[in-house]
């Protein structure tokens, strides 16, 4: 890339497109001096350092990756609102792996609740939820059931970890009904001990 004007933006974007071409791991300040042909040192007039680059990346995907979820279950409620969010969810991971591989990465707490994407994730994903009747701390379980079979899902598939003969979007399809059965009969008012 020719040298260009760096700005925290740019600096971002073009982290975001070496986390997809590279993987995520590889993004690193030099690589991206090299980029804009520039010295490392020159980076630090934008970002503190790696870890700080690598939370502004984080969120620059994690705004995407919502942005792509509230526009597929707009309008949408129950099993379709689910099959929509579980589509832009996969759809985004799989299009974009270094990027879905940094909204992973642990971020301080004062920087998630002060992020506008990170709180519109949470009242879209709990949006969704409520629709099937959970409330706290049933909605919590939820989320993390949710998440934790997108992403197992989405690694697996990136991976090419399915070699069965079955159709992959098909499992997708009904692994994603089957958590709509299990969202629409949550085992509510259950002690953690039963």
């Amino acid at each position: 890339m020719a040298r260009v004007g760096v700005t925290v933006e740019r600096l971002v974007a073009a982290a975001a497109e070496l986390a997809d071409e590279a993987g995520f791991d590889h993004v690193t300040l030099s690589a991206l001096a090299r980029r804009f042909g520039v010295k490392d040192a020159s980076l630090y007039s934008h970002v503190r350092n790696l870890q700080d680059l690598r939370t502004r990346l984080a969120l620059y995907a994690g705004g995407e990756l919502i942005d792509r979820i509230a526009a597929a279950v707009a309008g949408r409620s129950g099993r379709e609102a689910l099959r929509a969010f579980a589509g832009a969810y996969r759809d985004y991971a799989l299009e974009h792996p270094g990027r879905y591989a940094a909204t992973q990465i642990r971020m301080d707490q004062a920087l998630v609740a002060d992020s506008p994407a990170l709180r519109r994730t949470a009242q879209i994903t709990y949006g969704m939820l409520r629709a099937y009747g959970l409330e706290e701390p049933d909605l919590t379980d939820a989320v993390r059931l949710l998440r934790s079979a997108f992403h197992g899902y989405c690694l697996l598939e990136g991976a090419g970890g399915f070699g069965a003969d079955r159709d992959v979007q098909a499992s997708w399809d009904k692994a994603v009904d089957a958590l709509h059965l299990t969202l629409a009969h949550w085992p509510r008012g259950q002690r953690n001990d039963d």
